[in-house]
């Protein structure tokens, strides 16, 4: 029997590798078994080219649980290894530096496990003694037993061993019992080796046999030694895609679209990526792409690997050129993964080429789903935006779709302001903003419909890229403001009848902390609605980025919402509201404005008096006569802002107009539609 230390020039590996090294203990199930699937496909290319010419056993690897005896076995038939081998590969963790090299890296695993293959020794994080049975497939080899209880000492000695493979038994540390039930590791196997090369037999198939579980004679293999990823894409029917994506989701609704990659130069990548039926909730999707490395399931995390608006597909990923163990720092800066995020995003974005112009129909059948995807990639990836723009697709509120180039070619001349700017109009809910489409529809102009929450960001994106484009919102202003062809219509107002209506109105407005209620005046024409309610296209889409940003954008988000009352002065029931106030309350209101107009008089003259003079210059006698003076004002004013309000309380039409503009928007609910609706029977 042989004794010896480990050749590692820190005593302290042991304690990092307990509490530092892994940050996740259950991978060690994964560092084993994907050895002793190294080992076994070793064997089988030694014994395809001659260099071993004894016989292939099944190959496959075996993990055994004995609860009684605190032990679980990784056992392979594989090529095995000599005791000068166990020596080289096991027994020398040899680099240099190793005290500062782990010191500096002790909470960074992944880096060091990535960088010097210590696969092997994470088995110490469960266990408190770990022994290898071995047996090289050289020919006059022994089988040779080695042995450490998580200390640099080790023993090894021959014991006998009658085929060639490696056992590797684990005795559970106390702390880690979890790892000795069969849910456990069943859990774990299924997790890591579900699609690993090499058949993984954990205990016997079971079955239902007079009205019990029994066991089988037949091994529980838990993996598919083949999954699709690894074939060829010829070999390949769309069912078994489909049912490649059942197996990695059972419960997951069917996919839009799959894209096989299988690349070979300048590094190697094969995979299967979906296309799911995205939801609006971004974050639900993310995380379901699997990365593998040499059919080994690493991380279902892949940020930094693809670029984050391609986290919303599903699938799986396979390169041996990504490590095993990486560190959040090494995919940052590594420049192979750089190339496969690149190359993915390349591939992505002309499979949904091809697949668009193959099958448009298709395509614009799947669109609704799809475009949350391809909207967030247009928004995060400049290469994929200028991919996507050829496919991205416009949907109209009457239903069919156009290119972004296509819809250009259809409004470019119709909807060019007179300034030169093309104005796409748009609406968000083609029910709520029925009235806005109509009008627009009138003048002949065409709306799309942007009712994803993506696409007020997409817009924004899209005038980013193009000068002299704006896209707006349908209700966002009057027609004939929101696409500007000749200097507006005058409105036939004098500013005293305009100042009456804006109080009226304001007075009859509704109240509430969230939306404030500006009155504007337009002439519209006598055929267009006597009372619109818009809303300022920069604040609203502004509001809109807040919901989803946050962050400095939030301040958008506190603030409330602001309408427009827009009053059609050319209609007849404004024209006769204007009429009757002036008649009903030009006497009570002319006084009062003539007294509030000598005030301000005499208000005006003692402030031009003292204009150039500090206020310490100015007596306190006139100060205090100042401030009587305004103080009368503003009783002045309350005055007629009380008459105009019971003008307007008293008068059903100024109400009705107000809920009638408000039921159009879908803003009308509760006690006030209640009271609308009363108010209308009343009026019939």
């Amino acid at each position: 029997m042989q004794q010896g230390n480990i050749g590692v020039t820190s005593e302290n590996i042991f304690p990092v590798i307990k509490k530092f090294l892994y940050s996740d203990h259950e991978i060690f199930l994964r560092e084993i078994v994907s050895n002793a699937v190294d080992a076994t496909q070793k064997l089988k290319t030694l014994s395809s080219v001659g260099e071993y010419k004894g016989e292939l056993k099944d190959p496959k690897v075996e993990v055994k649980l004995d609860k009684k005896a605190g032990t679980l076995t990784v056992s392979d038939s594989g090529i095995g290894m000599t005791a000068d081998e166990i020596d080289k590969y096991i027994n020398q963790i040899a680099f240099s530096g190793a005290g500062e090299f782990l010191d500096k890296y002790k909470n960074d695993a992944n880096a060091i496990i990535g960088h010097f293959g210590l696969g092997f020794y994470s088995a110490f994080m469960v266990s408190k003694k770990v022994e290898i049975f071995t047996k090289s497939y050289k020919e006059g080899s022994k089988g040779v037993h080695w042995s450490c209880d998580g200390n640099p000492t080790f023993e090894i000695e021959d014991c006998e061993k009658e085929s060639i493979g490696t056992d590797i038994v684990l005795t559970i540390d106390d702390d880690s019992k979890e790892f000795l039930e069969d849910n456990r590791i069943q859990e774990l196997l299924t997790k890591y080796c579900k699609f690993l090369p090499v058949p993984i037999a954990f205990g016997k198939k079971k079955e239902w046999k007079d009205g019990k579980e029994v066991e089988t004679a037949d091994d529980n293999i838990i993996n598919n030694t083949t999954p699709a990823w690894v074939k060829k894409p010829a070999d390949l029917k769309d069912e078994d895609y489909a049912s490649f994506y059942r197996e990695l989701y059972p419960y997951a609704a069917e996919p839009l679209f799959h894209i096989h990659l299988n690349v070979d130069y300048p590094f190697n990548l094969t995979g299967i990526l979906y296309f799911p039926k995205v939801t609006n909730n971004i974050e639900l999707q993310k995380n379901k792409i699997q990365l593998y490395c040499n059919q080994v399931f690493v991380t279902d995390s892949v940020e930094g690997i693809v670029p984050e608006f391609l986290t919303l597909l599903h699938g799986v990923l396979d390169s041996p050129d990504i490590p095993l163990n990486v560190s959040r720092s090494y995919l940052q800066s590594d420049s192979n993964v750089k190339k496969i995020s690149a190359h993915i995003t390349k591939k992505v974005a002309d499979s949904l080429q091809d697949i668009f112009k193959a099958d448009r129909k298709q395509f614009e059948e799947k669109w609704d789903s799809l475009k949350i995807f391809i909207s967030y990639g247009m928004l995060t990836d400049d290469k994929f935006y200028e991919r996507a723009i050829k496919f991205n697709l416009f949907k109209t509120t009457d239903g069919q779709y156009y290119t972004y180039d296509e819809y250009k070619t259809l409004v470019e001349a119709n909807q060019t302001d007179k300034d030169g700017n093309v104005i796409y109009l748009y609406a968000a809910d083609k029910d709520a903003q029925y009235s806005y489409i109509e009008a627009a529809k009138a003048k002949g102009y065409s709306v799309l419909l942007f009712d994803d929450q993506l696409d007020v960001h997409l817009a924004s994106r899209l005038e980013q890229k193009n000068e002299k484009t704006r896209y707006v919102r349908v209700d966002s202003d009057t027609i004939d403001k929101l696409i500007v062809k000749e200097d507006a219509a005058k409105v036939e107002l004098t500013q005293d009848e305009q100042n009456a209506m804006t109080k009226i109105f304001s007075s009859a407005a509704p109240k509430t902390d969230k939306c404030d209620f500006i009155v504007t005046f337009g002439a519209l024409g006598a055929e267009a609605q006597p009372i619109l309610i818009t809303q300022n296209e920069f604040m609203r889409r502004m509001k809109e980025m807040s919901a989803l940003q946050g962050g400095m954008m939030g301040f958008y988000g506190n603030m409330p919402d602001s309408y427009s009352l827009v009053l059609n002065t050319d209609h007849p029931l404004i024209k006769g509201l204007v009429e009757k106030q002036a008649s009903e309350l030009n006497a009570k209101v002319s006084p009062i404005a003539k007294d509030i107009e000598a005030l301000k008089k005499q208000v005006d003259d003692l402030k031009a008096k003292h204009k150039d003079k500090k206020d310490d210059e100015i007596p306190e006698v006139e100060k205090d006569a100042i401030r009587t003076q305004e103080a009368q004002m503003s009783d002045l004013e309350k005055q007629k802002s009380d008459i105009y309000a019971d003008f307007a309380k008293n008068e059903p039409k100024v109400n009705q107009l107000i809920d009638l503009a408000l039921l159009a928007n879908n803003m009308l609910k509760g006690e006030a539609l209640s009271q609308f609706v009363k108010r209308s029977v009343s009026l019939l």
